[in-house]
């Protein structure tokens, strides 16, 4: 990545993976004695997808494919279990039709090579076979045995994956529900969706949600992130718009900043898990940019770092156990880069 009115500095490292296919699913293991491991997801327009798990090779420089499945219809996100210390189950969670869990094992008694099975399918909709698609997910980094998933039936669900039951199932928008995270703690969690609002919410309350914004003309909101440091801020993007919108939850209404420097739209946002005022944005102008957001409420009018692709960049995700990595993926081509 270049800063931006500055040189380039001294060459920074970047790692290539080509993929068979479109990938749109992508996230890093989170776990430190693994800190090359990723999860990339097929976007095929039909019923068989895929998903792959890829390591690099320090040694070679390379990518290397541990394993894979086959995965009903192109998941919606890919998420490994947060667990920097290893201590549970290696965990691999897909939304698409339902929400499905996966277990990694580097290697087992039958074999020494890495393979992953299909733990636990969970579906809400007890009375039917019919589910509908899920949208996104998240998992609560306090305590991961609470994943939140949306879906396109304007419902939010908490789940205990422990024992395969949702804890909390409530409609939580007028139309579809887009994305949802979970706040720094267990209690909160924010959604966005097409009817254009983010909400908020507390599990020890769910009577009320508290709308932290809406945008103008109800155009959809598809994705948000919450600053991993600082709880007071979240991040979230239109559809179809260049730019990026930063909330703050206690002055509801009016964002904090709107982040203008892309020239096409937003796809992706990420806020570093290491501080509180940076976040990465991805977008089809095929640019990747850092910003600095530490002299708000002055206006932020260029990023800090810039990255361009071969294409159209459609997703990305900032590695939790090691802060200076960040991947992108664009096409069928995915990048990890160090800023």
């Amino acid at each position: 990545m270049k800063r931006q009115g500055g040189g380039g500095g001294d060459k920074k490292r970047i790692y290539t993976y080509k993929s068979p296919w479109t990938i749109y699913g992508l996230s890093w293991c989170t776990r430190l004695n693994q800190p090359f491991r990723l999860a990339v997801g097929s976007f095929l327009e039909n019923y068989s997808n895929k998903v792959e798990i890829i390591q690099l090779n320090e040694e070679s420089d390379q990518f290397e494919v541990l394993c894979g499945f086959e995965h009903p219809y192109p998941p919606t996100k890919c998420m490994w279990i947060p667990d920097k210390n290893a201590s549970r189950p290696d965990l691999l969670a897909t939304t698409g039709d339902y929400l499905r869990l996966w277990e990694f094992q580097s290697s087992t008694k039958e074999s020494s090579k890495p393979s992953i099975r299909m733990k636990t399918l969970l579906s809400a909709n007890k009375n039917s076979e019919f589910c509908a698609p899920l949208s996104s997910f998240d998992w609560n980094e306090t305590d991961p045995s609470l994943l939140a998933t949306s879906s396109i039936d304007t419902t939010c669900t908490i789940w205990n994956i422990e024992t395969g039951q949702p804890k909390t199932q409530l409609i939580a928008h007028d139309k579809e529900v887009f994305d949802v995270a979970f706040a720094r703690g267990v209690d909160l969690f924010a959604s966005v969706g097409a009817d254009g609002s983010l909400r908020m919410f507390d599990q020890r309350n769910l009577e009320h949600s508290t709308i932290i914004y809406e945008t103008p003309k109800f155009t959809p909101l598809l994705r948000l992130c919450w600053n991993k440091q600082d709880p007071n801020y979240l991040a979230t993007i239109q559809q179809d718009s260049p730019t990026i919108i930063i909330l703050d939850i206690r002055v509801p209404s009016v964002p904090a900043a709107e982040l203008t420097f892309h020239r096409g739209p937003v796809n992706g946002i990420a806020w570093a898990p290491h501080s509180s005022c940076h976040i990465c944005t991805v977008a089809d102008d095929r640019q990747a940019l850092i910003w600095d957001l530490s002299s708000l409420p002055k206006p932020i009018e260029d990023p800090l770092l810039t990255y361009g692709a071969e294409a159209e960049i459609n997703q990305l995700n900032w590695s939790s156990s090691q802060p200076d990595w960040i991947s992108i993926a664009f096409g069928e081509g995915l990048q990890i880069l160090k800023v």
